[in-house]
């Protein structure tokens, strides 16, 4: 990393724009490249630069992949960056097919030092400094981007060789959009009781049952307020990622499973987009009639 080197971020969605932010804060300079133009331009309004992926792989280090998977982590390396970047370091934070990752970054280790770093966190946590960065790779090229590092995850861990750090994601994912699902039917069940939702969160967030996922999905299930911070279409995709090396191990994940569908089922009814603790409103979509007995005949009410 020369003195003065701008960072590279290819892809500026969610995660891509806070650590844009992240780094300018850190007093960094940012190129940033994606390809929706009002991405790009959203970049230059808060002080970053933006321009091509030649222009990208000539002049920044280290450069930080934060595209939506695994293809298109390979596209990004193998056609743009290999052929002009080499000996450069390049951090691959998407989240990512482990063993997919770990054979790129086998192919390209004689030209560019690729280092795997998947966090753990929302957008907004990830903006807070409260994200956790799940290093995968050679220590060396670890210390070599300390500083980018500490600037986008001030708290991280190395995990071990390259695809590590996205096992540990994956696995970490999984309990974590379990206690998302989990808190979307507490919270629905305990409505259908005729308990108001934000008093019974109060106390389910000082109980036994309390998690972190209740602080940073709670309120916003309460609010109906899905401005994503952690897309549905994302989580799904990481899901189906999970199952399909849950399969490859010979395990099954039975509670996995039903949390899939649900997701599924809020991609059909349009809300791929949305926050994923929009859970909660395919749980309450999921109602039966109600069976009532009294001085009558028992009647059946929706």
């Amino acid at each position: 990393m020369g003195s003065g080197t701008a960072v590279g971020i290819i892809g500026l969605g969610l995660m891509g724009e806070v650590y844009a932010r992240r780094l300018l804060a850190a007093g960094l300079s940012v190129f940033g490249y994606d390809v929706d133009a009002d991405k790009n331009a959203k970049l230059e309004t808060i002080g970053g630069r933006t321009g091509s992926l030649a222009d990208m792989a000539r002049d920044c280090e280290p450069i930080v992949l934060a595209v939506f998977n695994t293809d298109q982590v390979e596209d990004a390396v193998e056609r743009s960056l290999l052929p002009a970047a080499s000996g450069k370091i390049v951090i691959c934070t998407s989240t990512c097919d482990p063993d997919r990752v770990a054979a790129l970054g086998a192919r390209v280790a004689e030209h560019l030092r690729f280092l795997e770093a998947p966090v753990s966190g929302t957008s907004e946590q990830v903006r807070q400094g409260d994200g956790v960065g799940l290093i995968g790779g050679d220590p060396r090229i670890a210390a070599a981007a300390a500083p980018v590092l500490h600037a986008l995850f001030p708290r991280r861990f190395h995990i071990g060789k390259i695809g590590d750090g996205g096992r540990a994601k994956l696995a970490i994912n999984l309990i974590l959009g379990l206690n998302r699902l989990a808190l979307a039917e507490g919270l629905v069940f305990a409505s259908r009781l005729g308990l108001e939702p934000a008093a019974f969160l109060d106390v389910a967030r000082v109980s036994a049952a309390a998690s972190q996922v209740m602080d940073t999905k709670g309120p916003k299930m309460v609010a109906g307020n899905f401005v994503p911070e952690g897309r549905v279409r994302q989580t799904l995709k990481d899901t189906q990622l999970m199952l399909d090396l849950a399969r490859k191990a010979g395990q099954e994940l039975p509670l996995l499973e039903v949390h899939a569908e649900v997701l599924q089922a809020c991609q059909r009814h349009g809300e791929g987009e949305q926050d994923n603790s929009i859970v909660i409103e395919e749980v309450r979509r999921r109602t039966k009639p109600v069976l009532k007995t009294g001085p009558e005949a028992p009647v059946l009410e929706p």
